[in-house]
Order: structure tokens, then sequence, then C-alpha cells
């Protein structure tokens, strides 16, 4: 059995452990509930977007924005991995890596390669240790993000499918669901299908609208779309971000309360196995004061 001195020294140092996980636990739950807010209120803005870019490609169908064609005979893919820059988050940067590494081989097997985008340090670890093609990155967003800060990234994808060097751009993140669960998520960013667009703008609006849109333009039709559309993918990846940054403060909370309560557990076994070598060292000096009495 262990002696006094390095149980107590153990106690000493799994309850330091607790003091810093039970700090760590309340700064994520303040953090939490302002990643939350982030998130939802960013959502109507895409959602406003997609309804706009769904009634525009319905109004003229004569102009086909690049990011509606699709590439094809090009054996080259594109992702976006949207995962954080701290750990501590119990499983969640594993659930996502886990489900991309699924997509780069399926991917893989069917003949295409990967150009990847990392946002967030532990996915361009992650993709270093693939050896994966990094075409561009962002890391240390910090507890908001920002959009200017997420533009380069984006624009690099982008950029190569409209140049036709890639033939569909994939998003990876985690979706907040609620503060115990989130999901990892892998979604076709582009091409953008029309059916897509449509369905997504009806479930917002409820249902699909009886009138036929029509619009004026100004400077002219393809300005406006072009513009839009890169706003609107814009817009979904700022969202997964603004997802993935609840979804992190989220489990990084209850990873530190079990973090915490398992602390605790260890503490009371410690203090059981404490006073039991205590109490034998008490038994052993009471004997060894009787056996001396009774010799004498």
């Amino acid at each position: 059995m262990a002696g006094m001195k390095e149980i107590r020294g153990k106690i000493k140092s799994v309850q330091n452990t607790r003091k810093i996980t039970k700090a760590m636990e309340m700064v994520a739950a303040s953090k939490m509930r302002r990643a939350q807010e982030r998130m939802r209120s960013a959502r109507p803005y895409a959602d406003k977007v997609r309804a706009i870019a769904s009634h525009m490609s319905k109004a003229n169908p004569e102009y086909r924005h690049p990011f509606m064609v699709e590439n094809k005979g090009v054996k080259t893919a594109g992702l976006i991995l949207v995962t954080t820059d701290k750990g501590l988050c119990g499983g969640m940067n594993t659930n996502v890596l886990r489900a991309s590494l699924s997509k780069i081989r399926e991917l893989d097997q069917s003949g295409v390669q990967i150009e990847a985008s990392a946002i967030g340090g532990k996915g361009l670890g992650f993709l270093n240790r693939l050896k994966a093609k990094v075409v561009s990155q962002v890391v240390q967003l910090g507890d908001t993000p920002h959009l200017e800060k997420l533009i380069g990234a984006i624009k690099v994808q982008l950029d190569l499918y409209s140049e036709g060097k890639i033939n569909a751009v994939y998003l990876a993140y985690t979706r907040f669901i609620n503060t115990m669960k989130q999901e990892a998520v892998i979604e076709q960013l582009l091409p953008l299908s029309a059916e897509d667009l449509h369905k997504e703008a009806d479930k917002q609006e409820g249902e699909t609208p009886k009138t036929s849109w029509d619009y004026i333009y100004e400077p002219d039709a393809q300005t406006v779309v072009d513009e839009l559309l890169v706003r609107y993918v814009e817009a979904l990846v700022y969202q997964a971000v603004a997802e993935n940054m609840a979804s992190e403060q989220s489990a990084r909370m209850v990873a530190m309360k079990a973090a915490s309560d398992n602390a605790k557990t260890v503490i009371n076994e410690l203090q059981l196995v404490y006073n039991k070598s205590r109490q034998a060292a008490i038994t052993k000096e009471l004997s060894e004061i009787v056996g001396g009495a009774a010799a004498v």
C-alpha cells in the first residue's frame, strides 16, 4: 500500500486539476451562450440569401452561373475542413476528422484527388499528417468568426471551381444540435443544384411560392447573380464556422464537467485509501505499544 505522504500528494494534485477543469467548464459555459446567440443570429441572413438565390435562379433560367454548372471530366475535388484551434472538447474534432477521412478515401477510390482548405489548427494538422494538398488555410480565429478572415481561404476554392480545375467542393464541419449533441456533417457546396436551392428556400418559406419572380437588375442580371451566388457560398461557410464554434464550446463544457466529476470520484477513492493507510499505521503503533508493555 502506498505511503500516506505519497497519497496526500496525489490528492493535492487531483484537487488542483479539478480546480482547472472546473474553471474551464465555467468559461466554456459563458462562451457557449454567446456562440449560440451568434450562430442563431447568423441563420436569418443565410436563409434570406438562400431564398433570394432561389428566386433569382427561377427568374433567369437563360443564365447559368459557373457555380451551378458541373465541371465534367475533372478528377480533382475541393474540401473545406472546419475544425477548432484548441483541444479539450471531447470527441468533436475526432468525429469530423473521421468523417472527412472516410470521404477522402471514398473519393480516392474513385480516382479523385483532393485539394483541401483548412479552417482551424486541428484540421490543418490532420491534413498535413495525411500529406494532403493544402491550397489555403486559416487558423487562430479566436472566439468570434470574422468573414474577412475566411474570405481568402474560401475564394481559393471558388476560383479553382470557376476555372474548371476541380469538379466539386465539399464542406466538412460540426453542426450544433443542442448542448449535449453535435453532429459531424459533410455537405456538397459546389456545384449548387437548382433543385436543392428551391427545396431549401421553400422549406424556409413554408411552401412553394405561387407567383413567378421578376426583378429589375442594376447594372445587369449576370453581375447581380454572380455577386449574389458568391455571397451565398460565403454565407454558408460562415454559418458552418459559427455552428462549429457553438459546438466547440458546448463540447468543451460537457467534457470539462465530466473531467471535474471524474476528478471528484478519484479524490474520494484516494481519500478512502489514505484513511485506510492511516488507520493501519495507528493500529500497528498500538499493537507495538501493547506488545512492548506485555513484554515488560
